[in-house]
């Protein structure tokens, strides 16, 4: 019930574009008494919202807190689903790990697990990701589309696509994807995307996606090893990035791109795909389990699997790699 009333004042607040609401407005929007809306007004200056109070006016937020919460997410959201039920935690193992959990209780569709800080972060292929505390995107999203199992992969391309839209659309950077799940700028990685599945044979009953996303780390913050390969959108941007903010456009093109895909298939994404794709028309190597396929990047195929012509002119079909350019 408490959420819920919250989820009412963030959005009203979010519905009045800086204008001041009263809080006689806001105790018959949600309900309660006058009294219960300043309690919750408090609650919020306690998360670190800064709200101006002014008589006969009302309430207004002028700044909203570093840390990133579930409340400031909720604050300005532009989706339907996607988002709209967030399981916050400061400090977590693997949101990943919290995420299976909860997809096995049945939580609705569009669930994210976030954090501040992960400690056992990780990768493709069980490698360890770097999650430094209040600097970065590390969160986990829930999904139950009605898909073959073999689809799923495309959903991890999808997530890039929304990530890349995103982060245009709140810097000025142009990032590039690199096949699979890596997500790069000026050649560098900038976000990862890992997706794994709850399922049978032959019925998905979730597929849950991590994301982790350099935001405003500076170089002292990566590791040693990671300082040549990795980088953070405050370096290539110059400046502090609203990680809230970036978070609010991921979810509104992940919803848009979602239903899309739902509706018509992954064409539309691959197109979009292939437009941001660093590899396509490049020679490269691919490192699989079992083989290292090198030649020139031609493209996805329409299932989402990468296609690489080598020098004799055979087109091979690469379904999970590590890819060098």
């Amino acid at each position: 019930m408490q959420s819920e009333i919250r989820k009412k004042l963030l959005d009203a607040f979010t519905n009045s574009q800086d204008s001041y609401l009263s809080g006689q407005y806001i105790a018959e929007l949600i309900g309660c008494s006058r009294t219960a809306v300043w309690k919750h007004i408090e609650e919020l200056r306690k998360e670190g919202f800064e709200l101006e109070a002014v008589r006969k006016k009302g309430y207004r937020i002028i700044k909203t807190p570093e840390k990133i919460t579930a409340d400031e997410i909720r604050l300005g959201l532009e989706t339907s689903f996607i988002g709209r039920n967030i399981h916050y935690e400061e400090t977590v193992d693997s949101t990943q790990k919290i995420a299976h959990g909860l997809a096995s209780e049945g939580v609705p569709e569009g669930t994210v697990v976030l954090a501040e800080e992960q400690l056992l972060g990780k990768g493709r292929m069980n490698r360890k990701w770097h999650s430094p505390k209040f600097t970065g995107v590390w969160m986990s999203l829930i999904l139950r589309p009605n898909i073959p199992l073999t689809r799923s992969p495309q959903l991890t391309l999808l997530t890039a696509v929304a990530i890349v839209q995103a982060i245009e659309e709140v810097t000025e950077l142009k990032p590039e994807i690199k096949w699979p799940n890596d997500i790069l700028i000026q050649g560098k990685k900038i976000t990862g995307i890992l997706t794994e599945l709850q399922a049978e044979a032959d019925r998905i009953h979730s597929i849950i996606i991590g994301i982790g996303i350099n935001v405003n780390q500076q170089g002292v913050d990566f590791p040693e090893e990671l300082r040549e390969t990795a980088t953070s959108l405050f370096i290539e941007a110059g400046g502090i990035i609203s990680r809230a903010g970036l978070i609010r456009s991921i979810f509104k093109h992940f919803e848009k791109l979602y239903m899309l895909y739902l509706e018509q298939g992954f064409l539309p994404v691959k197109l979009l795909w292939e437009s941001y794709a660093v590899s396509i028309g490049k020679n490269l190597k691919a490192r699989t389990l079992t083989d290292v396929i090198e030649g020139k990047a031609l493209g996805i195929t329409d299932d989402g699997v990468l296609k690489i012509e080598d020098q004799t002119g055979t087109i091979h079909h690469v379904y999970s790699a590590d890819i060098e350019l």
